[in-house]
């Protein structure tokens, strides 16, 4: 590291701001160095703490009892949702749309962490995309979970458009995206009773899922949340 101890990797003006891509080592960690995405100096997303992440892939595969699974990811940050789905044999494919081009191409020049990981799977694939309007569209396939983590929280969007996701109609239009016994899993970092509502009249069965970590950095107990959906198994 430089003696600043903050190293710049990537730099791109975006329609939402100016993205970053950093690597930092923490002065309280001597010697333990993270990666960081941040937007206009905002902070999207961090190596050094990933609990609630990974807790998305895990809860989503958790209720699922098929096995060949396809799971799309909605934000590929820096990789961990994907890379925890891909944790499991049960999974055949995982397809990761991200808004960022730059944010796909920190990935594909092996910037972060997973990238030789990820990109040696070859379950794993990412494209460019806003992956709201490809739920807005009519579905030329279905998955088995379709998993979200791309806005702060449902009411907190990262850009204007995104709103019309988290309603009543916005859930059936995702939800045909999803095959039979299919499972809808959205991160946020914080709790939401309107989404909630608009989830229970759109699934059967909605679970409102916690995750609670300690930031070591500032010794503090943080909450982030999972909303996961699907419906109750036809009756035989």
């Amino acid at each position: 590291m430089s003696s600043s101890n903050l190293e710049i990797l990537a730099y791109e003006k975006t329609p939402l701001g100016d993205l970053c891509l950093r690597r930092r080592e923490l002065l309280s960690r001597p010697g333990t160095v993270i990666t960081e995405i941040t937007l206009d100096l905002q902070l999207l997303m961090s190596s050094y703490i990933t609990v609630s992440e990974r807790a998305l892939a895990d809860e989503a595969i958790s209720r699922h009892s098929g096995v060949e699974l396809s799971v799309l990811v909605g934000g590929l940050g820096l990789g961990y949702t994907a890379a925890q789905v891909l944790q499991s044999e049960r999974v055949e494919r995982v397809e990761v749309i991200e808004l960022f081009p730059a944010v796909v191409g920190f990935m594909q020049q092996g910037l972060v962490p997973l990238s030789a990981e990820l990109l040696e799977d070859p379950r794993f694939g990412v494209r460019q995309g806003d992956v709201y309007r490809t739920l807005r569209e009519e579905a030329d396939e279905r998955w088995d979970l379709v998993l979200i983590d791309v806005d702060h929280a449902p009411e907190d969007h990262l850009g204007a458009g995104n709103e019309s996701f988290y309603t009543e109609s916005g859930l059936t239009q995702a939800k045909n995206h999803l095959a039979p016994g299919g499972i809808l899993a959205v991160w946020s970092y914080a709790e939401s009773s309107p989404f909630v509502d608009a989830l229970r009249a759109s699934f059967e069965i909605v679970d409102v899922v916690p995750v609670r970590y300690i930031n070591d950095l500032v010794d503090e107990e943080h909450t982030d949340w999972l909303f996961v959906a699907k419906d109750a198994p036809a009756s035989a």
